[in-house]
Formats: structure tokens, C-alpha cells, sequence
């Protein structure tokens, strides 16, 4: 009798510990970014370019068939306003990280899920990674800015209908962003052999939101595989970026992807929500 519990509590056990294991993997693998630079490219004439991501592997296939994708334009007809303010809060702590090129952009990890997190309708997300874009990728009345930040955040909770969350900014040329400073010499002096290198603790707070008004709707992620379900959060205020900022993070990365922006997405009747406007 004894063995027999034993072995039911043994079978339980290993049975939760796959199921967790499972659904963190399923994250990862349909959550994350694709990291090798080789399979795609930005070039529009190119076989590898947007037009053509999701004939490049099965696994793509959203990329072409999917209707809810990222980038799209916020359309002042388009977006609905609201007063309602205050299901998005930040707490970021400062954690070690690496910063990576690779080669369709720059990214800066944090280690673990260690950095924190943002929470949003009540759901926690964990911040994983930021890269730059430049130009923008996301347009505001068709206007495209000189460069755009995504902040990646993933909640592993199976019981969470959306287990991505990208919090966005855009910036126009102006003075130096000042966490770009802090990382600018790090990029400029990494060559094509160095694909990554430690940078200690950086706390991803000093990635300063400006106002309180923010863009919300559903899309996905921007490069292959291109995954559908992603809470987009978008400030509205554009901050600035220097042009020397700019294009370091351009030579940084390789000639295809100089600029590594995806063509705006059709919105396909999605609501684009502006919280904390004034009606």
C-alpha cells in the first residue's frame, strides 16, 4: 500500500513538473525573437525580405497569413480615446546584463527574470529584452520616427489568455537619449567577431516614459516568427535621439538590416485604445 502511494505521489509530481516545463518552453519558443540574422533580412528585393517571411519556414507562416500583426500606424480616426488611466505600472530593479548584436539588431538582456516587470490588467509580465529599431517601425498619422525601443516582457502563467507584452517608445533626432549614452561606446566597439558582452548591472528604469498617455492594442511580434497575441503598450510622448546615436546602432548591425524596419501592417478592423486622454 505504502509503495503504491509512493508511486502515485512519484507519477503526480513528475507529471506537474512536465506540464510547467512545457508550458515555460512553449513560451520561449513561440514567444521569443528569432536571434540568427541569417534567415531573414529587411531588403525589400531580397528572397529573405518581409514579403517573403512567412514562406521562409512553416513556422513563419503567421508572419503572411496572420491578421492581428505588428507594426501598424495609430490613425487619430482610427483610435479610441479614454480617461481611464492606471492598469499599466512599472517596477524595473537594476540586474546584470548582456548586451548582444544580433545582426538584424542590438539587444540589451537581463539576466533571468530578474530585471522586473510591468503589470498590466492585473497580470504581471517580466521584462527578458530591449532592441532598437531605426527608422521606427510603428507610424503615428503615416509618420515615421527615427527609432523606436521595444521592451519585452513575458508572463508564463498558462491561465493568461496573452503571455507577451511589448512596452514601445519613439524618439525623433534631437539631444542624446541618455541610456543610449551609457551603452554607446560598448556598441560602437563591438566588431563582427564579439556577438555579446557583459555589461553588469543596469536598471532598465533609466528607459525614461516621458507622459502618461499611452497607445494599447493587440498585435504581434515584429520579426519572424512573428507571433500573434501581443499586448502592445505604446507611449505617446516621442522622445529624442541624436543622430550619432542613430547611427551606431546602424554600422553596429549588418548592411541588410541598417534599417530594420517592418512595413506597417493592415489593422484589419483592430481598436486602438489611447489611454489617459483628454476627451
Amino acid at each position: 500500500m505504502k509503495q503504491q502511494k509512493a508511486y502515485l505521489f512519484f507519477t503526480a509530481t513528475l507529471t506537474i513538473v512536465l506540464l510547467f516545463s512545457h508550458l515555460a518552453s512553449s513560451v520561449e519558443s513561440h514567444g521569443d525573437e528569432v536571434e540568427d540574422e541569417r534567415e531573414f533580412d529587411y531588403d525589400q528585393r531580397s528572397n529573405k525580405g518581409p514579403e517573403h517571411w512567412g514562406e521562409i519556414k512553416k513556422e513563419w507562416a503567421t508572419c503572411k497569413s496572420g491578421d492581428l500583426q505588428s507594426p501598424i500606424d495609430m490613425c487619430n480616426k482610427r483610435v479610441k480615446l479614454t480617461k481611464k488611466s492606471g492598469d499599466f505600472k512599472r517596477n524595473y530593479k537594476a540586474c546584470n546584463s548582456i548586451i548582444k548584436n544580433r545582426g538584424h539588431d542590438i539587444s540589451l538582456q537581463w539576466e533571468g527574470y530578474n530585471a522586473g516587470s510591468v503589470e498590466i490588467n492585473g497580470n504581471e509580465y517580466f521584462l527578458e529584452q530591449c532592441h532598437w529599431h531605426s527608422p521606427s517601425e510603428h507610424t503615428i498619422n503615416g509618420r515615421r520616427y527615427d527609432m523606436e525601443v521595444h521592451m519585452v516582457h513575458v508572463n508564463t502563467d498558462p491561465n493568461v489568455k496573452y503571455n507577451i507584452t511589448v512596452v514601445a517608445l519613439l524618439y525623433k533626432i534631437g539631444p542624446p537619449d541618455a541610456f543610449l549614452s551609457k551603452l554607446l561606446r560598448d556598441i560602437k566597439s563591438m566588431n563582427d567577431r564579439e556577438q555579446e558582452r557583459s555589461m553588469g548591472m543596469i536598471n532598465p528604469k533609466e528607459i525614461k516614459m516621458g507622459g502618461k498617455k499611452y497607445y494599447r492594442y493587440l498585435g504581434s511580434l515584429t520579426v519572424p516568427p512573428c507571433t500573434e497575441g501581443v499586448i502592445w503598450t505604446m507611449n505617446k510622448k516621442i522622445r529624442t535621439v541624436s543622430e550619432d546615436q542613430v547611427k551606431a546602432l546602424r554600422e553596429a548591425v549588418h548592411d541588410y538590416a541598417k534599417e530594420n524596419a517592418r512595413p506597417v501592417q493592415p489593422l484589419n478592423k483592430r481598436e486602438i485604445k489611447l489611454y489617459g486622454a483628454s476627451n
